[in-house]
Formats: C-alpha cells, sequence, structure tokens
C-alpha cells in the first residue's frame, strides 16, 4: 500500500492540493477496495473526525475527476470506489452478499471488447473504454446453496 508521501505526491502529479482529507481518503479507497461512500466516510473519521461527509463526497468526486480513483456503480447497488485506475478491468458482483471482485480484461487492450462491425450502432463513436459486470456468487455463498 502507498505512504502518504506517495499520495501527496499522485495529488500533485494530477494539480490537486495537497490535504488531510484527501490524504485520508486516498488510504480509505486504497485499504477499502470497492468500498460504498459510507464505509469510506467512517475510515476518514477514524484519523479526522471533524471531517463532514459533504467534504468526503467532494473529494471523491474531485480524486474521480482526475483519474485517481474509479467510481463503479453495479445495477441495484450504491456507488463505489477503487484505487485501481487505468488499465479497463471489469467486475464480478456476487447477487448473494454483494461483494465485488476485480476480472482481468479477457483480451487485448482497452476498451478490451469489441462491439459488432456494424458501423451504424457505433454512429461515428470513438471506444476507449468497455465496462462488463458479471454477476454470481462468490465462493462463500455458493457453499452456502449447496
Amino acid at each position: 500500500m502507498p505512504s502518504t508521501a506517495d499520495y501527496a505526491d499522485r495529488l500533485r502529479m494530477a494539480e490537486l492540493r495537497v490535504t488531510r482529507p484527501r490524504i485520508a481518503v486516498l488510504e480509505a479507497v486504497y485499504a477499502h477496495p470497492h468500498a460504498d461512500t459510507e464505509t469510506i466516510f467512517s475510515a476518514v473519521r477514524v484519523g479526522l473526525p471533524e471531517v463532514s461527509r459533504q467534504a468526503v463526497y467532494d473529494v471523491l468526486n474531485a480524486l474521480t475527476a482526475v483519474g485517481l480513483v474509479r467510481r463503479i456503480q453495479p445495477l441495484g447497488m450504491v456507488a463505489r470506489y477503487e484505487s485501481r485506475v487505468g488499465d479497463n478491468h471489469h467486475h464480478v458482483v456476487c447477487r448473494s452478499c454483494g461483494v465485488i471482485a476485480d476480472v482481468d480484461c479477457a483480451v487485448g487492450e482497452a476498451p478490451c471488447l469489441t462491439p459488432s462491425d456494424d458501423e451504424n450502432i457505433l454512429d461515428g463513436f470513438v471506444l476507449v473504454e468497455a465496462e462488463v459486470i458479471y454477476w454470481g456468487l462468490c465462493p462463500e455463498c455458493s457453499t452456502v446453496r449447496s
């Protein structure tokens, strides 16, 4: 896991001011992959008890906008945040408990999926990313159901 100095460097490289809330949110996102906002807020409050919920929301939005964190929102779930950015990976979600795990792209580079050859479907779009969510049962939930 990166250090506080690493987080500060990442913020500077993204042309964001280095602040305690930004460092704390980055630490929380790295410590809790695929965490929802409430989990991140609770983690941040451990070290910064005075930080507001709105400040955490604002920091998450800023970090997402510059690509330091990625926001995902599987259907029917609240938004989740992760530190794995820039590689166009996908996710698998357990339909029973909601746990989320990363799934590497099956082939090639971003967008790592090739749409139909029908040019009318794309209508001039330039593809840069593909987002796929696989749904199933995690090992723990599938064992319970057996």
